[in-house]
């Protein structure tokens, strides 16, 4: 496939009629200001993801992947265009509103797992349901992390686990309010090849069995291969859509 124009918007299953669309990205450019330099992150991207999809970000550091995962979970805002998350304009919401849209909607995955030193594995993942005010914590988390495969080291504390189980349990509080997107920054990043392919089939399973958006940046042309689209980004453009 040849280079996509950055003003074009691309449905990356747009054959799929079935499936709905759940982020769009329309036109977007976001700006900082470093230093008292303009830093243009991300420059005219137009993208649509669909339920269930999983779709890689791919480029040097500083192409503007982690930009743009913030601004498709409403952490971060466009300095032009908008940001649709289930329809709904992430610029146009108040304080709590983005607080009930990322709590509802999104979850995120980070390399450096992001675990609270000081609360048990199951205490980890059942975080995000007391903050919400949600009923029935614990048992809903010992769920998801029986999904996980990791229902036996609840009482664990995070320093006792793997890199590979730390992982699992972080993808495990990234599910644990049922998202319909998944946004993971380099989640295999400090983990061996073995390792971070156990993540990756975990994370194809999340897409294809529970119909979760994901949307991960990465360098690794290996770990792209497991998704079912490959974006290349340059300079915060979108040079290339590969279909894998």
């Amino acid at each position: 496939m040849g280079l996509i124009e950055p003003q074009t918007e691309f449905p990356l299953l747009a054959t799929a009629k079935d499936v709905t669309e759940l982020l769009r990205l329309d036109d977007v450019s976001k700006t900082y200001i470093t230093d008292g330099q303009r830093v243009q992150a991300v420059c005219e991207v137009s993208l649509t993801v669909r339920d269930g999809e999983f779709i890689a970000l791919v480029g040097r550091s500083g192409c503007g992947k982690s930009t743009l995962l913030n601004l498709a979970g409403a952490m971060d805002f466009p300095t032009s265009g908008r940001v649709l998350l289930d329809g709904i304009s992430t610029s146009d919401l108040n304080e709590n509103g983005l607080t009930r849209l990322r709590r509802e909607k999104v979850g995120f995955i980070f390399q450096s797992f992001q675990l609270l030193n000081t609360l048990t594995v199951l205490e980890n993942v059942e975080l995000p349901l007391q903050l919400a005010g949600e009923s029935d914590t614990r048992h809903r988390a010992q769920q998801q992390l029986d999904l996980v495969e990791l229902g036996d080291l609840g009482a664990r504390m995070p320093h006792q686990l793997s890199g590979g189980q730390m992982q699992r349990v972080a993808i495990a509080r990234a599910m644990v309010h049922s998202p319909r997107l998944l946004l993971a920054d380099e989640p295999t990043g400090n983990l061996d090849t073995i390792t971070g392919n156990v993540i990756l089939e975990g994370l194809r399973r999340i897409a294809d069995q529970r119909q979760t958006a994901i949307l991960m940046a990465t360098h690794s042309a290996e770990s792209a291969a497991f998704t079912d689209a490959i974006v290349k980004m340059r300079d915060g453009r979108i040079q290339e859509v590969v279909h894998t």
